[in-house]
């Protein structure tokens, strides 16, 4: 996860280790490089999209280019249609609108991974209803 916010940052970090996730933090690109560059593998690449210096895409850019089959989940405090016609969000990665109450960040995880999963596996995705 890659936050500035000290509070939203530990928020997250308890609310998916309460959930079963394992997670890394980092409180903003250099930090999130380094961190990645340790991993072996990222499932998830959890980050805000505006931060001081480089940005979640900017960051998410680079580490995928190191860790591709990472997904990512992008989170901010201003609406999509505030940053995406200024070119802050690219590709099809979703974004959570903060502050997000627990159960929000744990579904949009979930569904995020769900999905990956399905796409390595082929299998369809699982239908709404009764």
């Amino acid at each position: 996860m890659v936050e500035d916010e000290p509070f939203v940052r530990e928020l997250a970090t308890r609310t998916l280790r309460a959930a079963g996730y394992t997670v890394r933090e980092a409180d903003g690109g250099p930090a999130a490089r380094a961190l990645a560059a340790m991993l072996g593998r990222i499932d998830l690449l959890l980050a805000d999209v505006v931060m001081p210096g480089e940005g979640g895409p900017e960051v998410a850019r680079e580490i995928l280019r190191s860790h591709p089959g990472a997904r990512v989940l992008f989170m901010s405090g201003y609406a999509a249609e505030a940053i995406s016609p200024r070119g802050l969000l690219s590709g099809n990665a979703p974004l959570l609108l903060k502050l997000f109450d627990p159960a929000e960040l744990t579904e949009a995880v979930r569904a995020v991974l769900d999905a990956s999963a399905r796409i390595a596996t082929g299998a369809p995705a699982a239908a709404n209803g009764t």
